[in-house]
């Protein structure tokens, strides 16, 4: 099962040898930044930094930065066990005889354990130290200047909890937040985030809408709040479900919203309408700096944590980064959901290179003409899929995570004047290479096997293969030959 909180992680990570405590003085402003950076690219362990230069609490680094340790945090071995349990509960086949019957009870056994569980403010650890008003001081959380042109000191694994106020239904994301002073956080809240629209519809109704902000919060939960779920699904039941447990939960102190019980620290605060302040810029997940835009200003009015606290922060930047195997782990887990909404998809692969939405290698069992660009059409009405700026579609039988196969494929297989597909639609809001913000053009390329019913008339010529007996001599051989 995951951990139930950051600590008991770092504990663990510690014992194998997979983290490393910084003791020396190192400054928020650049040095943190780079240190971290060099460690994630080289594959490095964790880091938890016990000295940071103006701060009171001591700051965790590239807890997530491998595969393995993110698997660890999640409590699993590979990220396959959410995928089958997804496609499990997805499968909408009726049991049959006492085996099926038992499947089916242990789907709704398993679903019963899901939903997050309420815990008295007084056994909360979260709750065990509480500032309000003039005791509030954000200087004394480690917030990172991590880039040259960065606008400020942000802090960037903070989960972000709004709940709609029409509906009550609340939502978890993440979001850098800029630290303006020491009781004033911007919030990026992108054009496509749920939180904006819950911001929005306050402001509409003419309400200011109450928001908290927690940090160090158990890993499935961390993890839950950077996948891209539909408005209606929650978070705290999906963490759940990766966890394999209830996620335990506790009311807020000044506003009505429910945070991480085992969370290290928790920000409250209400946001006004218009109420905004620039915000930027930031060296961002792209490897490119966002430019400065004003967005809303969240006035901090209450901090409780536990006693002896620490926060977890990411650095993001040219990849790869931290952000690396949080995206792996959410193309793998929703890959059945994929396959739900568009049947046609056998496999796909999110490269990191492109940010994980600028690019989608998509896989087919081809069995009609244009095919691969029914497929096209229907990933980018898949929910966030929307946003992906390059489609590739190559046959089954191709392997879409080895890009070197890919790009044999794409670069082979392709006849532009009739293979590419170029549509305008919607990108994502932090998409520099769009000519205006938040829509831009958008391509498809059929890297498939052509069909004489598409109007290829040649005969598609067959692949370079080994004759599989002598393969398989050259292989019993293959000592005598000293190689």
């Amino acid at each position: 099962m995951a951990y139930d909180d950051l600590r008991s992680l770092l504990r663990a990570l510690e014992r194998e040898g997979d983290l490393k405590r910084i003791k020396t003085e190192v400054d928020p402003y650049l040095e943190v930044g780079e240190i971290v950076d060099r460690v994630q690219k080289s594959g490095g362990p964790a880091l938890l930094f016990e000295n940071v230069k103006g701060s009171a609490m001591p700051l965790a680094m590239n807890v997530f930065g491998t595969d393995r340790r993110l698997l660890k945090a999640l409590g699993l071995t590979s990220y396959g066990e959410i995928s089958e349990k997804i496609g499990g509960l997805l499968r909408p086949e009726l049991p049959h005889g006492f085996v099926g019957v038992r499947e089916a009870f242990g789907k709704l056994g398993a679903m019963a354990h899901v939903p997050p569980k309420k815990m008295k403010p007084g056994d909360a650890p979260v709750r065990e130290v509480v500032l309000r008003g003039d005791d509030v001081d954000l200087d004394r959380l480690p917030a990172l200047f991590t880039w040259p042109e960065d606008g400020g000191s942000f802090f960037n694994l903070g989960l972000t909890h709004t709940k709609d106020p029409e509906t009550g239904v609340r939502n978890l994301g993440l979001y850098r937040l800029q630290r303006h002073d020491k009781r004033t956080i911007g919030m990026h809240w992108q054009i496509h985030k749920d939180s904006r629209n819950h911001y929005q519809t306050a402001a509409r109704r003419g309400e200011r809408l109450p928001v908290a902000i927690a940090f160090g919060c158990p890993p499935a939960v961390t993890y839950a709040a950077t996948a891209p779920l539909p408005g209606d699904i929650d978070e705290y039941m999906f963490a759940g479900f990766v966890a394999g447990k209830r996620i335990e939960m506790v009311d807020c102190e000044t506003v009505p919203l429910q945070v991480p019980a085992q969370a290290e620290v928790v920000l409250e605060g209400w946001l006004e309408p218009g109420e905004t302040l620039p915000e930027g810029p930031f060296g961002d997940h792209t490897g490119f700096y966002t430019p400065q835009e004003p967005f809303p200003a969240l006035t901090i009015d209450c901090v409780t944590t536990r006693r002896r606290p620490l926060l977890q922060s990411i650095v993001v930047g040219r990849p790869p980064t931290e952000d690396g195997p949080l995206g792996r782990a959410t193309e793998r887990f929703f890959l059945p959901l994929l396959k739900i909404i568009v049947p046609d998809v056998v496999d796909y692969h999110l490269p990191e290179a492109g940010g994980f939405h600028n690019c989608a290698i998509v896989s087919i069992d081809k069995k009609y003409p244009k095919h691969a660009q029914k497929t096209m059409h229907a990933v980018w009405g898949a929910h966030m899929m929307s946003l992906t700026k390059l489609i590739v579609v190559v046959d089954a039988d191709c392997d879409v995570h080895d890009l070197h196969e890919v790009a044999w494929r794409a670069l082979g297989n392709t006849d532009y004047g009739r293979d590419l597909t170029v549509v305008e639609g919607p990108v994502d809001h932090l998409d520099h290479a769009s000519y205006q913000q938040f829509w831009g053009g958008k391509a498809g390329i059929d890297a498939t096997r052509k069909l004489p019913e598409e109007g290829y008339a040649r005969g598609w010529p067959d692949m370079v293969l080994s004759d599989p007996d002598t393969a398989e001599r050259v292989t019993r051989r293959w000592k005598e030959y000293g190689l």
